[in-house]
C-alpha cells in the first residue's frame, strides 16, 4: 500500500516561509521521482516542483524559482518542499507526488491527501 501523508501547511503572511514535508510508505522510495504539485479552488492541479530518484536534479515551475527548494532524504522516506517569499497566488492545496516508472515507458502517479498553504494578510 503506497502512502504518501503530507504536513507542514497553515495560515502564513506574504513574504512569509513555510515548509511542507511528505512522508512516503509502502514503496522503495529511492527509486521514484518525487514531486510537488498543488491545486487551488477552480483551477488544475499543477506541477511545482521535481526532483529526481537520487536527488541530482530538480526542476521547479518558473512560478516558484528562487522561492521554492525541493530536497528529499532516501534514508528517511521524506521529500520536502521549503517555500520562501510565499505570495497570496501561492494559496492553494499541496499535494506530494510519487511517480512509479511502468513497463514500456509509461508512468502512475500516486498522491498525497494534500495540506492546505494559505497566504494571507
Amino acid at each position: 500500500q503506497v502512502q504518501l501523508v503530507e504536513s507542514g501547511g497553515g495560515l502564513v503572511q506574504p513574504g512569509g516561509s513555510l515548509r511542507l514535508s511528505c512522508a512516503a510508505s509502502g514503496f522503495t522510495f529511492s527509486r521514484y521521482r518525487m514531486s510537488w504539485y498543488r491545486q487551488a479552488p477552480g483551477k488544475e492541479r499543477d506541477m511545482v516542483a521535481t526532483i529526481t530518484d537520487d536527488g541530482g536534479s530538480a526542476n521547479y515551475a518558473d512560478s516558484v524559482k528562487g522561492r521554492f527548494t525541493i530536497s528529499r532524504d532516501n534514508a528517511r522516506n521524506t521529500v520536502s518542499l521549503q517555500m520562501n517569499s510565499l505570495k497570496a497566488e501561492d494559496t492553494a492545496v499541496y499535494y506530494c507526488n510519487a511517480v512509479a516508472p511502468l513497463a514500456w515507458g509509461r508512468e502512475w502517479y500516486y498522491w498525497g491527501q494534500g495540506t492546505q498553504v494559505t497566504v494571507s494578510s
